[in-house]
């Protein structure tokens, strides 16, 4: 019997275990410094493993959906796929500006709001600068601010709500940027217009305060900073038709800024960044009046109906600014228990220890079948808890 043949067979096996067993850490190609640091962003569950049907109420989405406008746009663009899009996206800037009362000319557009953050940390922060945010900010600002090389430093909050004399105390010579998310992800909670222009007013020259917007469409009485950004030149407003506009799976997300800042941006930016159904359903959307009405009023009705059948239940529960409520339980394990339960009934909503929260589960606004089922389902885990 021969004895050669089993050689290649073992050959190829011992480059395989060679390939799996390398130290790939080892090698000579590195990524720039900060990139391994990042924490891979997790967004909201949309699925439990043994549940056919389930209600999604952890990614913030507007139960109600695009409107009619925006839906019909999108199927007008399907003739057009054979086309670049616009590279200056002029129509969509108009629509935007003419909805909001803001200079078309200040507006540049991306794909969603984080694609703009990024941006903003890549054209202003870098090694040996500092990107500041706060203790229950978006987790994309740490993100961000490390894929730019730059170090972020988080600051403490007060009873979940921004501490501005906190992000002053913070500022120094190598901080470049400042984010502040207002409403608060994922608290819900609001500071003042007076609170934000002082802390525009007494941060360093030479650091750019970011005033991300995501949420500020359900939010009475704050314009989300368009203000501040027409009296000063350290002051940028982000915003997105991913939340209001029910547009979340279409990534559509905007800044307004100083000309300057605008000036930057664009020369960052991918001449074609937005697809014709992007910028023709965004358009659409933007001047779709009845359809933000109404989302708004129904988000208002029953965030006013969850908070208070939360708060029923013996839940603290800041009140909310946005599309969401966050629910704080008596200790991380409760919390915890009582998510696997809403699980177990196809209920998902979602988990913010990685916000620093957790005891607490943050609750998108769905419609009302979906605010009572949530509700009576805590309800019966407190009971049987108790």
């Amino acid at each position: 019997m021969a004895r050669y043949p089993a050689l290649p067979l073992f050959a190829a096996l011992k480059g395989l275990y060679e390939v799996i067993g390398r130290d790939f850490s080892m090698t000579s190609i590195k990524a720039q410094p900060g990139i391994m640091k990042i924490d891979l962003y997790v967004g909201g569950a949309s699925h439990v493993e043994g549940v056919a049907e389930v209600v999604k109420l952890s990614s913030n989405e507007n139960p109600l959906g695009p409107g009619d406008a925006a839906k019909a746009a999108y199927a007008r663009a399907g003739h057009a796929l054979h086309r670049y899009p616009s590279s200056d996206h002029a129509e969509l800037r108009a629509a935007i500006g003419a909805a909001h009362g803001l200079d078309p000319e200040r507006i540049m557009c991306g794909a969603g709001s984080d694609e703009i953050l990024g941006y903003l940390c890549h054209a202003y922060a870098g090694r040996g600068h500092e990107v500041i945010y706060t203790e229950h900010g978006f987790a994309m600002y740490p993100i961000s601010a490390l894929a730019a090389g730059a170090t972020p430093v988080k600051v403490p909050e007060r009873d979940r709500v921004v501490d501005v004399e906190e992000i002053l105390k913070a500022a120094n010579g190598k901080t470049r940027l400042v984010f502040l998310t207002n409403p608060g992800n994922p608290t819900g909670t609001v500071i003042s217009e007076r609170e934000v222009s002082h802390l525009a007013a007494n941060l360093p020259d030479h650091v750019l305060l970011v005033l991300d917007g995501a949420y500020v469409d359900y939010t009475d009485g704050w314009d989300g900073g368009a203000r501040l950004v027409e009296r000063r030149e350290n002051v940028v407003m982000t915003r997105t038709f991913s939340k209001l506009y029910g547009l979340g799976g279409l990534r559509v997300g905007w800044i307004y800024g100083p000309s300057h800042v605008i000036d930057v941006m664009n020369r960052m930016r991918p001449p074609f960044n937005l697809s014709v159904p992007q910028l023709e359903v965004a358009r659409a959307a933007a001047g779709d009046l009845a359809h933000v009405t109404r989302c708004r009023a129904e988000n208002t009705r029953m965030r006013d109906w969850l908070t208070g059948a939360l708060r029923a239940l013996g839940l603290a529960v800041d009140e909310s600014h946005a599309n969401y409520v966050l629910a704080r339980f008596a200790n991380p394990e409760q919390a915890d228990a009582c998510n696997a339960h809403l699980q177990s009934q196809g209920l998902i909503v979602r988990q913010v220890a990685n916000y620093g929260l957790p005891e607490a589960l943050r609750i998108t606004i769905g419609d009302e079948p979906a605010c009572r089922r949530v509700a009576h389902a805590i309800g019966q885990f407190l009971e049987g808890a108790t």
